[in-house]
């Protein structure tokens, strides 16, 4: 299986080539512009100190600060971390916002961490990626094994070094300390979003379909939600373990898994993950991590629509299956740009100090992603490319046509 790095640099590729760029525009676009790599050292709670690899990557910012989570998680690695700040590159030219991409993270299992552990370990990691950070700079959030609380410790190491409060630095932080209303369900209202309009290019009523999802965390979840809001049915999800079926709603489902740290509820029926991706229904939604859909998976999948969730969860030649199969697929890059468009929306509350309520910050979500929604239907069926393609060759041409605009220093 080929790396995430090889994946996103053969999307460049192909991108660069339908464009019709130059090979100066490919070496431009397919270089990261800052790799930094720490060691991050852990005082445990037993007095023991450990060592952990800390990583951040700026992969451009010729369009703005570059944007991007911290993921804490024991296989992270550069090459992923480069290829994850490539595809926020993407993803944040596609929908147009003021920014370059970046991508960080520590490899650890955040579960192995008491809570003091994760904040000495949180508040290492900022002090050394510390003088490449900030609101004009580089602006960190949430991702897989960090959440709200991480960014408040961020946040406020970031601040105490600098001698005055700086809620900008980062996005994601609780609403008491400048987050923004909206933030927590951006991920899963982008893809709920996604999803509804997928349907309708497809004729299907949205109100009469079915949805799987693999993955019941932050992304799978807030989907799952804002899909039953809309009038589908979900009718399986999964976590690491596996899944069920024949649940009554989302949230009696997410009550018991709170309550028991399983989805074993009453009445519900085991599958495994594999037997999630090939339920017949209209559409599937890959939203745990990367490599989900692959040339072992794919050719089982029946969903007439995949709407990826997770970052990278199809491979290429996964990928390659589903386009013979005639599957829609909404990619990564524009079905779960939810939280990095509200992760702008809180960037904007902090740097003029005035809040959004939850209905403004939906309605203004829908709006942007429904831009670039259209904005890929319509090269999509312009240039008889798939909504991946599409989708890349809208964000590649805006972050090359900004290079070309700046120049080369010197």
């Amino acid at each position: 299986m080929e790396s995430a790095l090889e994946t996103a640099r053969q999307q460049l590729r192909r991108a660069v080539d339908q464009l019709q760029l130059s090979e100066n525009d490919w070496q431009t676009l397919s270089t990261p512009r800052r790799i930094l790599e720490v060691a991050v050292p852990l005082r445990r709670d037993n007095g023991n100190v450990e060592m952990y690899k800390g990583f951040r990557v700026q992969y451009s910012t010729t369009r703005g600060p570059s944007k991007g989570g911290v993921r804490f998680h024991p296989d992270i690695d550069m090459d992923e971390t480069v290829a994850l700040a490539m595809l926020m590159t993407w993803k944040c030219a596609l929908t147009n916002l003021p920014y370059g991409g970046a991508k960080g993270g520590i490899a650890v299992d955040p579960a192995t961490l008491s809570v003091m552990e994760n904040e000495r370990l949180t508040r290492r990691y900022t002090s050394e990626i510390l003088p490449i950070i900030g609101p004009e700079r580089d602006i960190p959030a949430p991702d897989v094994g960090t959440d709200e609380r991480n960014m408040a410790w961020m946040m406020d190491t970031y601040s105490v070094n600098a001698g005055y409060s700086v809620p900008g630095v980062v996005t994601g932080k609780p609403i008491s300390l400048g987050g923004s209303l909206g933030r927590t369900s951006a991920t899963g209202d982008g893809v709920a979003i996604s999803t509804r309009e997928a349907l309708l290019v497809r004729g299907i009523d949205p109100t009469s379909a079915t949805v799987a999802i693999q993955g019941f965390g932050k992304v799978g979840y807030w989907t799952a939600v804002g899909l039953e809001k809309m009038g589908l049915t979900v009718v399986a999800v999964s976590d690491v373990h596996g899944g069920v079926t024949g649940f009554n709603s989302v949230t009696e489902l997410w009550n018991h898994f709170k309550e028991h740290g399983n989805l074993d509820a009453p009445g519900t029926d085991r599958l495994t993950n594999e037997e999630l991706l090939a339920l017949e229904v209209d559409v599937l939604i890959p939203a745990a991590l990367a490599d989900a859909i692959t040339a072992h998976s794919a050719p089982s999948i029946k969903a007439k629509i995949v709407v990826e969730g997770a970052n990278a969860p199809t491979t290429p030649e996964g990928d390659a299956i589903l386009k013979d199969k005639g599957v829609l697929v909404v990619p990564d890059i524009l079905a779960n740009a939810g939280g990095v468009i509200v992760s702008y929306f809180e960037w904007v509350q902090d740097k003029q100090a005035f809040f959004w309520d939850a209905d403004e910050i939906y309605q203004n979500l829908d709006s942007q992603l429904m831009k670039a929604i259209r904005e890929v239907e319509a090269m999509s069926s312009e240039q008889d490319v798939t909504w991946r393609e599409s989708a890349m060759m809208i964000g590649v041409k805006r972050v090359a046509d900004a290079h070309k605009l700046r120049g080369l220093y010197p």
